[in-house]
């Protein structure tokens, strides 16, 4: 039995909880300061109250760090004040450099790993990814402690900061996409055409982001849909719609401007054009 310190129990921490305490592991919190909600979420996750975080910590190999992002540096300050010797896991969805600073800052006492979790809170039928990156004997520790659960441990490809950036590549897609799609639907439904929206998203090809080997022939055309995305933004304009993501799509487009028809590209070639100036090629 492995025992965990969880920070802190909200709906994604308790669930992970949850699934470690299923796997046969005790799973420490501290109820100070926390709310109602906090204490049945934890109740119901099997979790055991301690009185402080100090005794949390000594009695624990691991910490999981899973709090609101923009907490993710507090809480790994106030855990390396207590020297904490274990395995810190942050698996918080913070960028990169974030990541490296923790785990410089909680260094040298503890052992950090680098985590980011897809999916919804694991549960039932609902399984999530845990991802790690960091030093392989910390990784090791992570896969038994979720054998046979509803969170499935994988690790990601490099060191602090791999499993991160995963994770903002991912929510990058996924959180603007569906933020487009409310300005589209915001957009069909000022002019009457909602229904029809819909219809023809219906019978749209699979998800894009599983299939990158459709970029070359994204950035081969870019140079006609540049000009259209400027319409768009011109139509969102015009019904009082924020043509924020249009006007940045053109920008991103202009990046693609020399691929103009270039069907001979490949997909390395292409992304490695979206981290050059416009004008440099």
């Amino acid at each position: 039995m492995t025992t965990v310190t969880l920070l802190h129990p909200g709906a994604m921490g308790a669930a992970v909880a949850a699934q470690a305490v299923m796997a046969g592991h005790e799973v420490l919190w501290v109820p100070e300061g926390r709310s109602d909600a906090t204490h049945q979420r934890a109740k119901e996750a099997g979790a055991t109250a301690c009185d402080s975080l100090g005794e949390a910590l000594e009695r624990s190999e691991i910490v999981l760090s899973i709090c609101p992002p923009q907490a993710a540096e507090d809480v790994a300050t106030t855990v390396a004040g207590h020297a904490f010797s274990g395995v810190y896991v942050d698996a918080n969805a913070i960028n990169p450099q974030r990541m490296q600073r923790i785990a410089e800052g909680i260094r040298p006492g503890a052992t950090v790993l680098d985590g980011a979790i897809f999916g919804p809170p694991p549960g039932g039928r609902r399984v999530a990814r845990l991802y790690f990156a960091g030093e392989a004997h910390a990784a090791d520790m992570m896969e038994p402690l979720f054998k046979d659960t509803a969170l499935h441990v994988r690790r990601a490809s490099g060191g602090i900061g791999s499993a991160s950036a995963l994770k903002m590549a991912f929510a990058s897609y996924q959180k603007a996409a569906r933020t487009l799609a409310g300005v589209a639907h915001a957009l069909a439904d000022a002019h009457g055409v909602g229904d029809e929206l819909t219809a023809e998203a219906e019978v749209m090809a699979s998800n894009i982001l599983s299939d990158p080997g459709y970029l070359p022939s994204v950035a081969a055309r870019a140079w006609r849909w540049a000009p259209e995305m400027e319409d768009i933004a011109e139509t969102l304009r015009a019904a009082g719609l924020p043509a924020d993501m249009a006007e940045a799509a053109i920008a991103v487009m202009s990046h693609w401007e020399a691929d103009k028809d270039r069907n001979d590209l490949s997909v390395a070639e292409v992304l490695s054009h979206l981290r050059e100036r416009p004008a440099a090629r």
